[in-house]
């Protein structure tokens, strides 16, 4: 969900030729899975279109050094990721709303187990992480 609202907002400010966006887990129980169906209605009904082309996948060595910036939903998330990435590259890691500068919570929480309403709140805060990553991205790109 996070990924595709970062995108959505990336195509609607035509910055997609500056920056890539992916998807991982730290988990591969749902290796190779579209995202659950509540995520797709939630994404859908906003225009995210990127996300019916998602499937999971796991974290995979390569993407530390492939990627500037790998951003966890959570704590837990992040200590995987920290566990897993080779020491040169943990400047890389980050809690996705802390570096977006979202204020009031930290973590986006999993939405799995709830009900639809807990996916409608999830995008909330990942568009609001999604205007805050962009912000600071392009900031950061031009110098600033």
């Amino acid at each position: 969900m996070a990924s595709s609202a970062l995108q959505g907002l990336l195509d609607q400010r035509q910055l997609t030729h500056r920056f890539e966006v992916d998807s991982a887990g730290t988990y591969a129980g749902h290796q190779g899975e579209k995202a659950d169906p509540r995520a797709l209605a939630v994404a859908t009904a906003r225009g995210y279109a990127a996300i019916h082309m998602e499937r999971a996948r796991r974290v995979v060595t390569n993407d530390f050094q492939r990627f500037d910036l790998i951003l966890a939903m959570d704590r837990d998330n992040l200590m995987h990721l920290e566990h897993q990435c080779p020491p040169q590259y943990r400047h890389k890691l980050h809690l996705y709303l802390v570096y977006a500068g979202v204020t009031g919570t930290t973590e986006v929480p999993d939405p799995y187990h709830g009900s639809a309403e807990g996916f409608e709140s999830v995008m909330r805060l990942c568009e609001a992480g999604a205007l805050g990553v962009v912000q600071r991205l392009t900031m950061e790109d031009a110098g600033e």
